[in-house]
């Protein structure tokens, strides 16, 4: 961990008290006026523009946006909508979208915040299957760069990027003290699959620390990780590549005589590599590894056709969900309403360039996984299955791979059909806290694409319910 990273965590992961109190004032940035909660114990503070009036129009549903700072031009955007039903009672959940370095508006807009862009419109309209229909939904954008987030920090991984979600978790808390023993979620996609396990971990650990006494903050009730069309382990998920390109239910991106050369890059180049990252785990060991897996495997296969990665059955040139949402967020009228102070930015390229540096991509998170199932709360692994980039293939090795007391049980069991009001939308199987789900004819985002059923899983799981069909 860096040196920067540690100057303003260090006071919080150590529990040193603060002779300082928290605050609460004005500012006014770039022609925006906040409302500013300064937190003592983290050094941070929260800069809030509260009912912009953006996306949410339900009456009386409250929503805050704007800024964690944490240090000199360190600012991470969130935006926070509580529940259209029961606020008072309902549970928190966080989101996270992938990336590395992919801003959590895509999720807000693009697939189950309080409002949706229908038929490419230029304005959004309330979405009737929003995730914050029973749960106050908290949005971020991290690490610092992505979306609306800019500055300088430290984070160049998924364990450096822990430490960051957790002290906007204390500092959200302290502002708003109602939500404390709340029932907390962790939702991500994408390439939450490294994001979802270490995040829960880091909130796992956090929480015992303090328990101990050791560190002073505000346990998070953690009861529930969802992760959609996650990228987990690289030696699982290559080797899916072949086998989903070759026999998924749409359309063969490869032949028989494809994948026979595909699986003898593999076991001969794409496998050791892997497995050479995880021995000496090494940045650069890691970085070899993404760079021979694309080689031998990945590149080829995305130029076998004119094929979208994350919709194989649309058109690689015609990028799907529409990007409408982007011109909207760079809005001027729109920024200055949500407190935004930095041109909106879905994916750039310098945060996920870091994360390229110490060869990120190609360290599993599958034992952080087993350890988080382990650990007895909800798990739950899902994937549209249109999606190639982290396909449901893939995703359901990984799901087999997962070790906890009812690994054998899981693994012996049969997928089964999974229905909304009566109509087969996938299939799923469960063991004790963990489950997976296939959804049928959804891409890389399942929620834009079956918003009905998302909502439905994302409802059970967050209830501390089993998955059942309705």
């Amino acid at each position: 961990m860096k040196l920067s990273l540690l100057s303003w965590l260090l006071p919080a992961l150590v529990g040193v008290s603060h002779a300082s109190e928290d605050s609460v004032s004005t500012v006014v940035k770039r022609g925006i006026t906040y409302s500013v909660f300064n937190h003592a114990a983290t050094n941070a503070s929260l800069e809030i523009v509260k009912n912009s009036g953006i996306c949410e129009t339900t009456p009386g549903v409250n929503q805050y946006s704007g800024y964690l700072s944490v240090g000199e031009d360190m600012n991470m955007f969130f935006w926070f909508f509580e529940a259209r039903h029961d606020p008072q009672t309902a549970p928190l959940t966080a989101w996270f979208n992938g990336g590395p370095g992919c801003s959590s508006m895509i999720g807000l807009f693009q697939e189950h915040g309080p409002c949706r862009f229908v038929d490419n419109e230029a304005t959004p309209s309330l979405n009737p299957y929003s995730w914050n229909t029973h749960s106050n939904m908290l949005y971020i954008d991290q690490p610092i760069g992505t979306g609306f987030s800019y500055g300088t920090d430290a984070v160049d991984s998924t364990v450096t990027a822990a430490p960051y979600v957790w002290k906007l978790l204390q500092a959200f808390y302290a502002k708003f003290p109602e939500y404390e023993s709340r029932d907390f979620n962790l939702w991500t996609e994408s390439y939450g699959g490294h994001y979802g396990p270490e995040f829960a971990h880091y909130i796992q650990t956090q929480n015992a620390a303090i328990a101990a006494k050791t560190l002073t903050g505000e346990p998070i009730n953690l009861v529930s990780l969802g992760i959609n069309n996650g990228w987990f382990d690289s030696a699982i998920q290559e080797q899916a590549y072949i086998i989903y390109s070759l026999t998924n239910p749409y359309q063969p991106l490869i032949n028989a005589s494809d994948a026979a050369e595909y699986f003898e890059g593999y076991q001969n180049a794409c496998l050791p590599s892997i497995q050479n990252c995880t021995d000496v785990a090494t940045d650069e060991a890691c970085r070899d590894a993404t760079d021979v897996c694309g080689a031998v495997i990945e590149d080829s296969i995305m130029d076998s056709g004119n094929w979208d990665v994350y919709d194989i059955r649309e058109p690689s040139d015609d990028p799907y969900p529409p990007q409408t949402y982007v011109t909207y967020l760079r809005n001027e009228t729109v920024m200055k309403a949500i407190g935004a102070r930095e041109e909106y930015q879905e994916c750039p390229d310098a945060p996920a360039d870091k994360f390229s540096s110490t060869g990120d991509n190609s360290r599993t998170f599958l034992p952080t996984l087993s350890a988080v199932v382990q650990t007895g709360i909800n798990v739950l692994l899902w994937a549209g299955d249109a999606d190639w980039i982290c396909n449901w293939v893939g995703g359901y090795g990984v799901a087999n791979a997962v070790e906890f007391p009812e690994q054998d049980a899981f693994r012996n069991a049969t997928l089964q059909s999974y229905t909304v009001n009566g109509t087969e939308r996938g299939t799923f199987k469960a063991a004790g806290n963990f489950t997976f789900v296939r959804v049928f004819e959804a891409g890389h985002e399942v929620a834009y694409y079956q918003p009905e059923t998302a909502l439905q899983i994302f409802d059970q799981m967050i209830g501390q319910n089993p998955i059942f069909s309705t």
